[in-house]
């Protein structure tokens, strides 16, 4: 093995194994049963798949993504795969798939860890050992319906910091015609075909130099996603006294987030809203109008590859409006963005116990 951390981006490094485990059943008075085998590594990194197989036919498919890191103390800490677990089971369900036991997923990500230890980068280097964990059905069928035999399997990979240099901005273009998800449609659930429906749209918005604002698919009125990622952004205005009804010198900061049905519940952004009322900031989850953005100090996309995209401006092409918010990346977020990094790493007391420690 011969990595140069330095040189690793977002992109798929071939590491020593993989971690596999499928799952067998049968439908019982509308139920699906059956039992998951024991997870175990191995170096074969392809699938013999049946072409009628219900991830191919059908999209029966979900998957996750989340991180290891190597802290400061030499220990290795995985973060939140409880919650990457539980999301899991929840897109599972939303598409009748064998939902993977939460002790299943923590054996399996602990053995695609043990088994590529070599591939966790050093920590001076900032990168980190990703898992990609993915769910298919591989029941042939060719009748419209769900399978009763699905694999998981851990796909471990290490990549880069997000930002390799300086913690730096990017810009969007809104775009009202395509639809990512709809509102009681997939969208809540992280499914591949949720990722296949935005390229149209993400693709085209590359192409002019800018990354992807999708609006809700109901109205168009409100923001929904930042490309694959949940929107942030931060209010700052003046406290205003109970009493005088006038303004004082402190300060409100407000984070704001999207309410929908249609985008993915970050465990990211959940982490940011967490640390955001510690640091006692006004933490909004509502719909937020495309005009709002006049208004926010800093706005970012957030997500596990970056944790946090500050955004510097926002491209509406129909209206033929550009939202200046902030050439550079503000403090708000900058520092949201480093006490959150500080846990991962171990640089900070992890108080709410978000980091597992392997070694």
């Amino acid at each position: 093995m011969n990595i140069n951390w330095s040189q690793l981006g977002f992109h798929y490094t071939e590491t020593d194994t993989i971690v596999r485990s499928a799952f067998h059943g049968r439908w019982q008075n509308g139920t699906l049963v059956g039992e998951w085998e024991e997870p175990y590594a191995t170096t074969d990194k392809f699938i013999h798949l049946h072409l009628s197989a219900t991830c191919l036919q059908y999209g029966q498919e979900a998957f996750e993504g989340l991180k290891a890191f190597r802290g400061v103390d030499g220990k290795v800490r995985i973060f939140r795969w409880q919650d990457n677990a539980r999301r899991m089971q929840q897109s599972a369900l939303g598409l009748k798939m064998a939902a993977p036991p939460i002790d299943l997923f923590g054996k399996a990500i602990r053995l695609a860890l043990q088994t590529n230890l070599d591939y966790l980068p050093p920590y001076e280097t900032g990168a980190t050992l990703y898992f990609r964990p993915l769910l298919i059905g591989t029941t042939p069928r060719l009748g419209v319906g769900p399978g009763v035999d699905f694999e998981l399997a851990i796909i471990p990979s290490p990549i880069g910091p997000y930002y390799p240099g300086k913690f730096h901005c990017t810009s969007f273009i809104i775009n009202r015609h395509v639809d990512r998800a709809a509102p009681l449609g997939t969208g809540q659930y992280k499914v591949g075909g949720n990722y296949a429906a935005s390229f149209r749209a993400t693709e085209a918005a590359h192409l002019q130099g800018f990354d992807c604002l999708f609006t809700d698919s109901k109205t168009h009125r409100y923001i929904d996603e930042c490309s694959a990622a949940n929107f942030i952004g931060i209010k700052v205005s003046k406290a205003e006294s109970q009493k005088s009804k006038v303004e004082s010198k402190k300060k409100v900061i407000e984070y704001i987030t999207p309410r929908s049905s249609a985008i993915l519940p970050s465990i990211t952004n959940d982490s940011l809203m967490t640390l955001a009322r510690e640091k006692g900031y006004r933490v909004t989850r509502r719909h937020i109008r495309l005009e709002e953005l006049t208004d926010m100090n800093e706005a970012a996309a957030c997500g596990t590859a970056c944790v946090i995209s500050p955004i510097d401006k926002v491209i509406d092409p129909d209206k033929g409006i550009t939202y200046t918010i902030s050439e550079q990346p503000g403090p708000i977020l900058t520092d949201l963005y480093q006490s959150l990094q500080d846990i991962q790493y171990g640089r900070a007391k992890d108080r709410h116990g978000w980091c597992e420690l392997i070694y």
